[in-house]
């Protein structure tokens, strides 16, 4: 039985990362997946900040997501570390899920903005959130904090830097 990229790519989506409150399609770090004759299933990630702690929980739920599938023999996942991951990989419905849940994702052609009131009169609290690919900002409108995604580069910035 030949194993469907389709079924694969649909149990990816099911899985949730860890730390967002949305799949890692929606997410944007599934690069690639490849299958052999065989039912050899390759999965390649590229995590969204490189010393993320919720690695080895997102590789786990992939090979259990992928391995559940009728005709899979096997399923190794490889990190890639280059290049960085982006926000912009984020995919529409995960930029409004993460908007909903208080997270903001901004790019060059998507400004920061509150993510409870669409204000752009905010303000950076602290480089550092709750996770290392977030930061801390507050909203001088509605008076809220809230979480940013961090931007491309993540990786390389603090390898080189600390």
């Amino acid at each position: 039985m030949s194993v469907n990229k389709g079924a694969i790519m649909s149990a990816l989506a099911a899985v949730d990362d860890p730390e967002l409150p949305i799949s890692i399609v929606q997410l944007g770090i599934v690069k690639e997946v490849d299958i052999d004759d065989q039912g050899q299933v390759h999965v390649i990630v590229t995590p969204t900040f490189c010393g993320c702690p919720a690695l080895a929980v997102i590789e786990q739920r992939i090979r259990e997501a992928v391995s559940s599938i009728a005709g899979v023999s096997s399923v190794c996942v490889s990190w890639l570390f280059e290049p960085d991951w982006d926000i912009d990989a984020i995919e529409e419905e995960g930029i409004n899920a993460l908007k909903a849940f208080g997270i903001a994702v901004p790019s060059p052609t998507r400004p920061l903005l509150c993510p409870y009131c669409d204000s752009p009169d905010t303000v950076r609290e602290s480089a550092f959130g709750p996770t290392l690919c977030r930061s801390l900002y507050y909203c001088r409108s509605c008076h809220n904090p809230f979480e940013v995604m961090k931007p491309l580069g993540t990786c390389r910035r603090s390898a080189k830097h600390g």
